[in-house]
């Protein structure tokens, strides 16, 4: 099945299409923004399709990232999956940043646990962090970044995200191994094989935002994994 990915939620507008036969990428674009998602996103997504054999006609799925994150962007990405899912027939799974943040460091296993960790500014983090396997340790919290650090035990720990540089500073205050890897936006190749893995009912397409009320998990247990 080939699915379009699209992740407007951090600091990117970016879109990919990738084939989960060939295990490859199809097409791929992605432009880090701090604004101008909704400007961006369609061009972007047309320009990727056009060059696809097969058009639009050939996608199976949609996934898009649901936040937390820029509260436009999350809605930018939202309605045009949404759109396009309803207009194509075919499902849109939603997937969380923080589970999109975290899943390129589960291609290298090491010790440890692995944090995500997004900036929802005045001193505090949405983080979550999670095994080597993917297992969550617990769900989503909001805290302040000295508080978040401490919770996730002795570490060592990989941090990934926007707010990946201060929490790793202060795990490292705090006396705990953490090194801060990749970049300040979600890998689109990572979101599209979340999705292709997931199930939409269990992945809705719903908005997660930086708030304590919304800090919730999509309902899966682990980040969605495919083999290959």
């Amino acid at each position: 099945m080939r699915i379009l990915a699209i992740d407007t939620a951090c600091g990117a507008c970016s879109a990919a299409v990738f084939d989960g036969a060939s295990r490859a990428s199809l097409g791929l674009r992605s432009e880090a923004m701090a604004h101008g998602h909704a400007e961006a996103l369609a061009p972007m997504v047309e320009a990727i399709m056009g060059e696809l054999e097969g058009g639009f006609a050939c996608l199976g799925a949609i996934a898009v990232t649901v936040g937390p994150g820029s509260f436009t962007g999350i809605r930018v990405g939202l309605a045009m999956a949404r759109a396009m899912g309803l207009t194509l027939g075919i499902p849109v799974v939603g997937v969380s940043t923080l589970v999109a943040f975290a899943a390129p460091l589960l291609d290298d296993p090491q010790p440890g646990v692995i944090v995500s960790a997004i900036d929802a500014k005045h001193g505090s983090v949405y983080f979550q962090a999670f095994e080597p396997t993917g297992r969550p340790l617990f769900g989503p919290r909001v805290a302040s970044f000295r508080d978040a650090a401490r919770a996730i035990g002795i570490g060592p720990a990989r941090v990934a995200g926007d707010g990946a540089k201060l929490f790793a500073q202060e795990a490292q205050r705090a006396g705990i191994a953490a090194e801060p890897l990749g970049d300040p936006f979600p890998d689109i190749v990572a979101v599209a094989r979340i999705g292709l893995a997931a199930d939409a009912q269990d992945w809705p397409a719903r908005p997660i935002y930086v708030k304590p009320p919304n800090a919730k998990p999509s309902g899966a247990d682990a980040i969605a994994r495919t083999e290959g």
